[in-house]
């Protein structure tokens, strides 16, 4: 049994795949951008181009804006600007039509509200993409306040995006709840600060290190909708 959670005032959600399937999107984003881009002269196969788009998401980072810029300099090098368009626009269409969130997590927020939380987002992405997201799944009413990458500089589990949220709140840390996908990130972060913690199996779900204690959330859950179990009514 992890930390009492009758004091919980407000609860803050990770973004992507915990409200939202981020990465099944992004992957079916670039394999429709990378086959748009082969038929405008992109000389790779489709699986050298996703193989190496991956390895150039590892060495800049998943929300890399100029992914497509990195791939044709690397491969061609320069940016063909009519093969950069074809994979920009072929990307925007699938994105744009695939944010929609996770099963019952537009019941449950409403229930949360209902119950009085304060709800807030700690995202790794910039600002204008986390509340471009939300307002694409209508969820932007839920949330308060977003703390992104520009608000601190730096990213979970480093304590300043969760200090960030301590003071917009204006509560004890064992007055928050965290919920997200990455022990690493968001539950190692949150633990650190002394926030409870729920781990979102259902998302990108990444098995904790045993070695590292604070990767352990307090409570796993395998639908959004058993946060609801977990709080006061």
């Amino acid at each position: 049994m992890g930390k009492d959670l009758s004091r919980v005032k407000a609860i803050l959600f990770d973004l992507d795949n915990t409200l939202m399937d981020f990465m099944k999107m992004k992957e079916h984003a670039i394999e429709n951008a990378v086959e748009a881009m082969i038929d405008s002269g992109l000389p790779l196969s489709r699986n050298e181009a996703i193989k190496t788009i991956n390895k150039l998401y590892e060495k800049f980072g998943i929300e890399y804006q100029n992914i497509f810029d990195e791939l044709l300099k690397q491969v061609m090098g320069r940016v063909d600007y009519k093969i950069l368009a074809a994979g920009v626009v072929a990307y925007r269409r699938i994105k744009e039509g695939y944010v929609e969130p996770y099963p019952h997590v537009i019941p449950t927020l409403k229930e949360l509200m209902t119950r009085g939380f304060v709800l807030g987002i700690i995202s790794d992405a910039p600002a204008f993409q986390v509340w471009t997201r939300l307002v694409g799944m209508n969820l932007h009413h839920f949330f308060d306040f977003v703390i992104s990458l520009e608000e601190t500089g730096v990213r979970k589990p480093k304590e300043l995006p969760f200090k960030a949220a301590i003071r917009k709140l204006e509560l004890e840390p064992e007055e928050i709840l965290m919920v997200g996908d990455d022990p690493r990130r968001d539950i190692a972060g949150a633990n650190m600060q002394g926030f409870a913690t729920v781990l979102a199996r259902y998302g990108s779900f990444v098995e904790c290190d045993p070695t590292k204690p604070e990767q352990k959330s307090d409570y796993e859950i395998d639908d959004i909708k058993q946060l609801l179990n977990l709080l006061p009514k």
